[in-house]
């Protein structure tokens, strides 16, 4: 049966890029315009998983997202890397010096603005989806009117890309991470990652010790996150990615972190994304 992938943003943008990348072309998709509509539909059951960003090179964690996927129970099954580009793109037939306007999310807008500087003549505006523009310049049949946009939009919308790679930061990627709300059914062989969470009481030298136990234990720390603890001020919870070679290790290490830690939580154990 195909799976429902719920996504963030329409069909054409990087999520729905993401999501053929790491389950093949033989999907339905759920567009939803918000991280917290992606979950919803989860929960409610409309959707089987969800690929959800998680953090990038430039802007890097996308905090609330951790936050949804710990207070909603959701389990991290996968992830995936995907290096952003941003193509300038139109109906078919334009050129650069007819576009009147360009529309696109606020955050591609801001990573293209030295490329637009050549050319005062462009108002930039300020849009929800970058994907979603185009989609709206096909079906409404916008003359003058240009999309910043993966290239993925361009082919599923037959526009056509008038300049590309227009974003300032040649090197951009994003973390997406593949959730879903049952805990997966992995082998063992497969999994050489894992994103845990902890809480930490306030004596000295707490943190160390248990990077000390991930050492021992073989495990390589990929990432450490922070977040507030809500209801206790100046506590906080902390969210790693680690990464192992020896499955038995990693269940060691959770072991004694279960006895060092507070609140401590599997949020998935996964292959590791990175080629």
């Amino acid at each position: 049966m195909n799976k429902t992938i719920a996504i963030q943003g329409a069909e054409g943008s990087n999520h729905h890029k993401v999501a053929r990348d790491f389950y093949g072309t033989s999907i339905a998709l759920k567009e939803c315009m918000s991280f917290d509509a992606l979950v919803a539909g989860l929960l409610d059951g409309s959707a089987t998983v969800g690929v959800m960003a998680i953090e990038n090179t430039i802007a890097g964690s996308i905090i609330p997202n951790y936050a949804l996927i710990d207070s909603n129970n959701l389990h991290i099954i996968g992830e995936e890397y995907l290096n952003i580009h941003h193509h300038l793109m139109c109906l078919k037939g334009q050129k650069i010096e007819s576009i009147k306007e360009v529309w696109s999310h606020p955050m591609a807008l801001l990573q293209c603005k030295e490329f637009f500087k050549k050319y005062p003549h462009i108002k930039l505006v300020e849009d929800v989806d970058t994907a979603d523009v185009a989609k709206r310049i096909f079906n409404e049949n916008l003359v003058g009117i240009g999309a910043i946009a993966p290239k993925i939009a361009a082919e599923i919308f037959d526009l056509e890309i008038i300049e590309d790679e227009i974003q300032t930061i040649k090197e951009n990627a994003t973390r997406f991470v593949i959730v879903q709300t049952d805990a997966p059914d992995n082998k063992n062989k497969e999994i050489n990652k894992a994103s845990l969470k902890f809480q930490l009481n306030h004596k000295r030298g707490s943190l160390a010790a248990i990077l000390n136990v991930l050492s021992d234990c073989k495990m390589s720390l990929t990432k450490i996150q922070s977040l507030p603890v809500i209801e206790t001020p100046w506590k906080y919870s902390f969210f790693v990615d680690v990464t192992f070679e020896n499955y038995k290790e990693y269940e060691k290490a959770k072991v004694i972190l279960e006895i060092m830690a507070e609140e401590f939580k599997v949020l998935g154990t996964y292959k590791n994304g990175r080629k």
